[in-house]
């Protein structure tokens, strides 16, 4: 599997195990996003940290797990953009859209301490 999937709580953390998030593997996360959701978990963390390259369809599938998140009044972070990634994320304007966090541990403390508000 290209993704692995932690659940907590009262989030999940979708860890990408891949260089490149292309239309290949793409649907895969897609996929596992909206399983989270239909699980009632509308807080998600992906940690790009591994992924070096992201095209159009690996943004779409960021952009999906923003709307789960935001239609069910959840929080989605993203974690560990590598330079490419941040670079593609940021021509797109979606640095404007997307929470981003350096760090895991920062993300995770994010999301708990919205939940107890």
């Amino acid at each position: 599997m290209n993704f692995q999937i932690v659940e907590k709580d009262v989030y999940s953390i979708v860890s990408s195990h891949i260089d490149k998030l292309n239309a290949g593997n793409a649907p895969e996360l897609k996929s596992a996003l909206i399983t989270i959701n239909k699980k009632s978990i509308n807080n998600i963390i992906i940690d790009l940290s591994h992924t070096n390259y992201c095209d159009s369809s690996g943004l779409t599938a960021i952009l999906t797990a923003n709307r789960l998140c935001k239609d069910s009044n959840g929080k989605f972070i993203l974690v560990g953009l590598q330079k490419n990634v941040a670079k593609m994320i940021a021509i797109a304007q979606l640095d404007r859209v997307f929470t981003i966090m350096d760090d895991l541990k920062a993300a995770e403390k994010a999301i708990v301490e919205k939940e107890v508000s």
